[in-house]
């Protein structure tokens, strides 16, 4: 499970001075649902999860990841949560097996879970074909299912996905959220962070609606269709976003 709870984090710009990139967020996600914080570049998506994962510490508030606070209990988070962030690098000269086996030794996993792991995770997202290619001379889908596979090669109980379909062509992005699915299928607590209003719609069970470091709205599809009397979940986003946007422009 995740439980956020009032979250902030505040950056210092020499220009524009404190930048409020996260503010008071509080949600929870539970074990087989999938979040989806939906927002347009720079609302503070990438930011919140980042957080959760405990990569940046909350200037303010806290977290639990399967009960253990992002603050307090960091290593104890690492080790329950597969984050997949678009910001992440693969090391050229590995291949894209080696990567995958090398973050499993990371996790502890002894020889034997590891060969099981990586041959069921190279089966399910299709990557027996690149097995002893190197990374260097992956296309940019067989990269994101490397960085997929080594997130995952674990098999945490938490998984974060910072816009994990973007760049991808549409048949690698329907193999990555189907198998984002059967994760929750499989009662596993996911996250994930988009602005592809066609990926919530199809994926989530809960929607929250992020802007300027803000999360202003959160409910299933339905609930939000009633909440905002619109049936499209684009028109539903500009409501609520839309009058912030053009006071912001004033």
């Amino acid at each position: 499970m995740i439980e956020a709870r009032g979250l902030s984090k505040r950056f210092q710009d020499n220009k524009r001075g404190e930048i409020r990139a996260v503010d008071d967020v509080s949600f929870r996600c539970e074990p087989g649902r999938i979040y989806g914080l939906l927002g347009a570049n720079g609302a503070g998506k990438t930011t919140t999860l980042r957080i959760l994962a405990t990569i940046l510490e909350p200037s303010d508030g806290t977290a639990l990841v399967c009960g253990y606070d992002v603050v307090e209990e960091p290593e104890k988070v690492r080790a329950n949560v597969g984050f997949l962030s678009t910001a992440t690098a693969l090391y050229p000269r590995l291949t894209a097996q080696e990567l995958v086996e090398y973050f499993g030794r990371l996790n502890g996993l002894d020889e034997t879970t590891l060969k099981k792991r990586v041959d069921e995770i190279f089966n399910r997202l299709d990557m027996n074909g690149f097995r002893d290619r190197r990374c260097d001379k992956l296309s940019t889908g067989m990269k994101q299912k490397t960085s997929i596979a080594r997130t995952l090669v674990h098999d945490p109980p938490v998984m974060i996905f910072d816009e994990p379909t973007l760049g991808l062509d549409i048949m690698t992005a329907r193999t990555i959220t189907t198998f984002i699915r059967e994760c929750r299928d499989r009662g596993k607590t996911v996250i994930f962070s988009t602005h592809i209003m066609s990926e919530v719609e199809k994926l989530c069970d809960v929607i929250g609606i992020i802007h300027d470091g803000k999360l202003l709205t959160e409910g299933t599809l339905g609930e939000l269709r009633e909440r905002y009397a619109e049936q499209d979940l684009e028109e539903i986003f500009v409501k609520v976003v839309g009058p912030l946007q053009a006071k912001a422009e004033a």
